[in-house]
């Protein structure tokens, strides 16, 4: 329980840093690489979808539900979505389609790699103490 209200106030915390991070004037910065914008992008909802994963409730024998990772996803995106809207109201910054498609990209990857693991772990979890009391 502790972890997960870890997760929930990073997930807020991260969320305010693009909010953030959003709002501020474009400038032009020379990219180091071609799509640099756009991992970027990947990058940052990537962990936004990892920390609310981490956020919401798991169960103790198999970890998250399908359900859950889905309405985690769908939050993401629309945070996307309402990101770049948000953009598109600053001076020299403007919405793109391709920024809302990388963040719902990543968040998709790190909603479903949160998904994975815990079922993993709970997995480990239960083969452990089923290994256990064989022995016993």
């Amino acid at each position: 329980m502790v972890l997960r209200k870890l997760s929930l106030l990073l997930t807020c915390l991260w969320a305010g840093l693009l909010f953030y991070l959003s709002h501020q004037p474009g400038v032009l910065v020379p990219p180091l690489f071609p799509m640099q914008d756009k991992v970027m992008h990947f990058a940052a909802y990537a962990v936004l979808g990892f920390l609310g994963m981490g956020s919401v409730r798991a169960t103790a024998h198999h970890g998250y539900r399908p359900a859950q990772a889905w309405l985690v996803c769908l939050l993401v995106g629309l945070y996307g979505v309402s990101d770049e809207f948000h953009q598109s109201f600053i001076p020299g910054r403007m919405a793109d389609i391709l920024d809302v498609a990388a963040d719902v990209a990543g968040g998709l990857l790190g909603t479903w790699l949160m998904y994975y693991l815990a079922r993993l772990a709970s997995r480990r979890r239960l083969q452990g103490s089923s290994d256990q009391a064989e022995t016993r």
